[in-house]
């Protein structure tokens, strides 16, 4: 099997780190896409201490003139991209009475029109390939709705919805287009909750638990193989039950 390049936005932590590692374990080169340089590195370093290849690219998806270039540079390096994962996201929650509507919109602009911006410099990669999977990382709360996030709640739902119409666009390049639902994660974004809040979270999941970031990145390793090449639209949910 051919070695593959895959992106991964927000790859310096958290799900996107674990979606990283795993996508190199399945044999792929990586491109790591982030802000902050000096997390990327580290990530770099652990998947070649396990004799994989990654690349950065330094990327903030709040400069959307920024991402055509820094996309272009990395597959210069690594060659063109064909699994993209996009993961990054911002949160800026508040209750919608008190919402701002410059949070409303950077939030939208990071999460959806970023993904967005990021989809169009890969497709090309994949239609001269005629081969390709992006994975788009959605969430629990945009199928269940939540108070208070009623801008992330939006981004990640338009996402469920750009991976429905891309997927129609693309299928007959051979490109498949599906979005990863996780439910709460045990994360940095999570991990700032207090107790009173996590028990409340744990008596609506019925496992019982927060899941793992590695839990979402096995959903993302599957979605991006050639066994899923007959998947394509669907949102997968790792979420422990929490919504069905």
């Amino acid at each position: 099997m051919a070695q593959r390049t895959a992106l991964v936005t927000g790859a310096s932590r958290g799900i996107g780190r674990a979606c990283a590692l795993a996508l190199s374990a399945a044999g792929n080169r990586v491109i790591l896409a982030a802000r902050d340089a000096a997390k990327l590195e580290e990530v770099a370093a652990a998947i070649h201490e396990k004799g994989g290849e990654a690349h950065i690219a330094v990327l903030d998806l709040a400069s959307l003139d920024s991402i055509p270039a820094a996309i272009a540079e990395a597959a210069s390096k690594a060659g063109p991209v064909t699994i993209l994962v996009n993961n990054a996201a911002i949160t800026k929650d508040t209750l919608a009475l008190r919402m701002k509507r410059a949070d409303f919109e950077h939030v939208l602009q990071v999460n959806m029109t970023a993904a967005f911006v990021c989809i169009q410099q890969v497709l090309r990669f994949m239609s001269h390939e005629r081969w390709g999977r992006i994975i788009n990382i959605a969430s629990v709360v945009a199928q269940a709705g939540n108070a208070g996030q009623a801008n992330y709640i939006a981004s990640k739902a338009g996402l469920i919805g750009l991976t429905k119409a891309i997927a129609h666009e693309m299928a007959g390049r051979n490109v498949t287009v599906n979005a990863v639902a996780p439910g709460f994660i045990e994360t940095d974004m999570t991990s700032v909750l207090s107790a009173e809040v996590k028990e409340r979270i744990l008596s609506s999941i019925p496992l019982k638990r927060m899941g793992s970031a590695e839990e979402v990145a096995a959903a993302v390793r599957f979605l991006a193989s050639e066994e899923a090449g007959y998947i394509t639209g669907h949102v997968l949910n790792v979420n422990g039950g929490m919504y069905m």
